[in-house]
């Protein structure tokens, strides 16, 4: 049975579904107007890893995540540098989808694209306003959250501590600062549909609700994000679909903060660096283990030091399966029937995830799989090895974290000085041993010493 903490609740709770043997995941998506940025990367990593344990546990997973390629910031640029807006969408989004490929992320089964949802917005408008939920100002159409029973639920905090904290708005018109806009009436230049209530384009909560309820349904199974978005955007999303009485989603789900050097990493902050700046230095898979290592609602702290300690973590990972015969698993895995794999091991793994997803001990265990595999292909046991080696892959695949085995091109200069370095091993001269591993080291290489000899590696 699996646990997740539930932000509405505030606590971890089962995690039910609507559908026996189905899981349903609405994950907000990117707004494409820059390069992803190392927060996007972590949130679309933790639900990746959700959605693949759910497949693991044998689940039927529905995941869509959304694209908003309507958006101020797309305007703005647009209008900065002279080009449309959908030139400006159609380029962020390649780079996204470039980015996600390179994290191992699997893509969506449904990316549904804001503008071609536009009419189901304007209708669901529509029926706020006849509601007497939502009103028109001058400027576009509103929500009132006083209307909406139990607004602030999300965020944790009643309706009047939320007016408290909020923003003084310039705004006569709006009956409140909490108020938010559902639609944004035309202003020169910028993209517009038609609609009763006059020319304009939605908001940016509103975009959300019609897509998750128009393709997922009512009361599908998790909605989640990043803690960013927690409030207010997936409030007020919760608060339209309270407001025409449809079930939203059952549980919501949302992963901490990527800090840099200890601050929350924002653009306001300075410290703003693109995810793609670091896919270009490092290992996707690297970013992977990263996460991995911290539990979904804590912080991570991302620097080139934790990003070169990662990857140590898949050397680790890769040297199994390039010392072993293994077979890279397919998933779902039927477990039951199936002798391959260390039963113990695996039965830990599973309450390790059923708990809230405790990635950073469950990783910890496929290492410790991994340290037992080296430690029976020692003693020679081809079988037990095998079978730890093959559990670690199993493991780790559930977490989307692929071991690469492909032994590298060695030249050579190379072969001549591993062999000189066996021979001098075999004589027991270990300070000539230790002289040819500096020395293959200085060539780039990573030197391991094995039950067959010195391996090397890049």
């Amino acid at each position: 049975m699996l646990l997740l903490h539930d932000t509405l609740a505030g606590e971890v709770t089962e995690f039910t579904l609507r559908d026996p043997g189905k899981a349903s995941m609405y994950i907000c998506g990117p707004t494409v107007y820059d390069l992803p940025h190392l927060g996007h990367g972590r949130f679309t990593l933790v639900f990746d890893v959700l959605r693949r344990y759910l497949i693991f546990s044998g689940l039927d997973v529905t995941y869509v995540s959304n694209i908003t390629d309507i958006d101020d910031k797309i305007i703005a640029r647009a209008a900065a540098e002279a080009r449309s807006e959908s030139a400006v969408c159609e380029e962020y989004e390649a780079r996204w989808w470039e980015a996600m490929d390179q994290l191992g992320v699997m893509r969506p089964d449904k990316t549904p694209h804001a503008t071609d949802f536009v009419d189901e917005m304007v209708t669901m408008i529509n029926e706020l306003m006849a509601r007497g939920v939502a009103y028109q100002t001058s400027d576009g159409v509103y929500l009132d959250v006083s209307q909406v029973e139990g607004y602030g639920a999300l965020a944790g905090q009643p309706l009047e501590s939320l007016k408290a904290g909020a923003r003084i708005e310039e705004h006569e018109e709006k009956r409140s600062p909490l108020d938010f806009a559902l639609w944004k009436a035309a202003k020169p230049g910028e993209p517009r549909w038609p609609a009763p209530f006059g020319e304009g384009r939605p908001g940016w909560h509103t975009e959300c609700v019609v897509m998750s309820l128009d393709l997922l349904g009512e009361g599908f199974d998790l909605h989640g994000g990043g803690l960013d978005l927690k409030f207010p955007h997936h409030e007020n999303e919760r608060a339209q679909a309270v407001a025409l009485g449809r079930p939203f989603a059952a549980h919501w789900a949302h992963n901490g903060w990527v800090m840099v050097e200890g601050e929350k990493m924002s653009k306001s902050l300075g410290n703003f660096t693109s995810l793609t700046d670091l896919l270009e230095k490092s290992d996707g898979r690297a970013y992977r283990l990263l996460v991995l290592r911290s539990h979904y609602r804590a912080p991570i702290e991302v620097t080139p030091d934790t990003i070169d300690d990662a990857e140590r973590g898949l050397d680790r990972l890769d040297g199994i399966a390039r010392r072993l015969p293994l077979k890279a698993p397919t998933f779902p895995v039927v477990l039951s029937t199936n002798d391959a794999y260390d039963a113990e091991s695996v039965a830990r793994f599973v309450e390790l995830m059923d708990n809230d997803l405790q990635t950073p001990q469950a990783l910890a265990l496929v290492f410790d799989v991994i340290t037992r595999a080296h430690s029976a292909a020692d003693a020679n046991d081809e079988g037990a090895a095998t079978m730890l080696g093959n559990t670690a892959l199993l493991l780790a695949g559930a977490m989307g974290l692929e071991a690469r085995g492909e032994a590298a091109v060695v030249d050579a200069l190379t072969q001549s000085l591993v062999a000189e370095r066996d021979a001098a091993r075999e004589a027991k001269d270990f300070a000539r041993a230790d002289a040819l591993r500096d020395e293959l080291t200085a060539l780039g290489w990573v030197v391991e010493d094995t039950a067959a000899g010195t391996a090397v590696r890049r």
